[in-house]
């Protein structure tokens, strides 16, 4: 655990000390875009904080290349390379649209690309679905449904950046929370080690969320664009897919797997989704109403969830600190449901199951209290409206 420790705060540190860098090098040399037509704040913001992400994420592989404990993946490389040059490809995509504004096709195309590069050169692919002992047989297959579920949560996590933090926040509390679980999860299967590479992923995203938030924290200094986005979708997508997708079923048999049969097989899965069940909704919601209006899925538009909050009368901190409300109360109570059932705890799962009741009707009535106020007419200021 120290050494994923230390990946964190060195992630951190880097991150926090190029974002600073990056931020005073757009100023200097006006590497920004001008005020766009659906954007809500007045004065043009840096939108290069992905770059400096980047460069943490980058940082923290290099350092784990060179340390003992995380040589296990570093036994096949193939993965961390397509993983890293995906993110590269993402990373320099989203610079050029945050700058230039792409067309979306461009946008979509190299998503495809980049995930494709991960599923067919990396051979990091979901192999088995743990319901049942479901085995994808068809490589195909397998291709297929990894390409197209690292595009969704690449798209998902950029759906949500509207808010000052809110991206950040939101990735953090998640992956603190698939980092405890993918730990815990090597721990139960019987791993002679605890060092996996989609628990260093984790960590690392932690880090660099952790080092990014000081200068994207409300008012923000700078923003991470499609590039951070992306980066945070795709590497979360990567984590989930490299313990998940690739434990043998037989290991999750609801018989063997925790006390409850029906959610014992469930949870490996259920958890990697729910951390990300926000950005998943507001996604889903986004290309649903864009296209029953005959519109592309991804023309921007102000509808998000975000957006409803604000026009709720949430002030844009609230909404942000109701955003990571949500995340942690839904990751937490499938988290403890997953321990409860590992742990042989007096309920099993229903701990986790109370929780999440009480967290979750906590969290409508602080979405939904506003709702008898009259919105104020000062606009807060937003990072984008996609």
């Amino acid at each position: 655990m120290k050494q994923y420790v230390f990946i964190v705060i060195f992630t951190a540190a880097v991150t926090l000390a190029m974002a600073w860098t990056v931020w005073r090098l757009s100023l200097k040399y006006k590497l920004y875009p001008g005020i766009r037509e659906r954007d809500v704040h007045k004065t043009p913001t840096p939108r290069l904080g992905g770059v400096a992400m980047f460069i943490g994420v980058v940082a923290a592989f290099a350092v784990s290349s060179q340390h003992p404990y995380f040589a296990i993946f570093w036994e096949r490389p193939e993965p961390v390379y397509a993983i890293l040059v995906a993110t590269l490809l993402i990373v320099a995509v989203g610079v050029a649209d945050d700058l230039w504004d792409l067309d979306w096709m461009i946008k979509l195309g190299v998503q495809f690309l980049a995930a494709g590069i991960i599923a067919w050169f990396g051979k990091l692919q979901i192999l088995s679905i743990p319901i049942g002992g479901l085995v994808i047989v068809s490589p195909w297959q397998s291709f297929i449904l990894t390409v197209l579920s690292i595009v969704v949560v690449m798209n998902a996590v950029n759906f949500i950046d509207g808010l000052d933090g809110l991206v950040a926040g939101v990735c953090l509390i998640a992956n603190s929370v698939f980092f405890a679980y993918s730990y815990m999860l090597v721990r139960d299967t019987g791993a002679s080690t605890y060092f996996n590479l989609a628990s260093f992923i984790a960590a690392v995203l932690i880090g660099a969320c952790i080092g990014f938030l000081p200068m994207n924290w409300s008012p923000a200094k700078l923003f991470m664009g499609d590039s951070g986005a992306l980066m945070l979708g795709l590497l979360m997508a990567c984590s989930a897919i490299a313990i998940t997708g690739q434990l043998e079923p037989s290991l999750l048999n609801p018989d063997e797997f925790g006390r409850s049969q029906l959610l014992g097989a469930f949870i490996p899965i259920l958890l990697p989704v729910v951390v990300v069940l926000l950005p998943l909704l507001d996604f889903g919601l986004a290309v649903v109403r864009r296209m029953s209006k005959g519109k592309s899925p991804f023309s921007p538009d102000r509808k998000h969830l975000h957006h409803r909050m604000l026009d709720m009368g949430h002030s844009d901190r609230d909404a942000t600190l109701i955003f990571y409300a949500w995340t942690a109360i839904v990751g937490l109570a499938v988290l403890l449901m997953y321990i409860g059932t590992q742990d042989d705890w007096a309920g099993g799962y229903l701990f986790g199951v109370a929780f999440g009741v009480v967290g979750v009707a906590a969290c409508l009535v602080i979405t939904f209290l506003p709702s008898r106020r009259r919105v104020p007419a000062r606009q807060p200021v937003l990072e984008d409206a996609r």
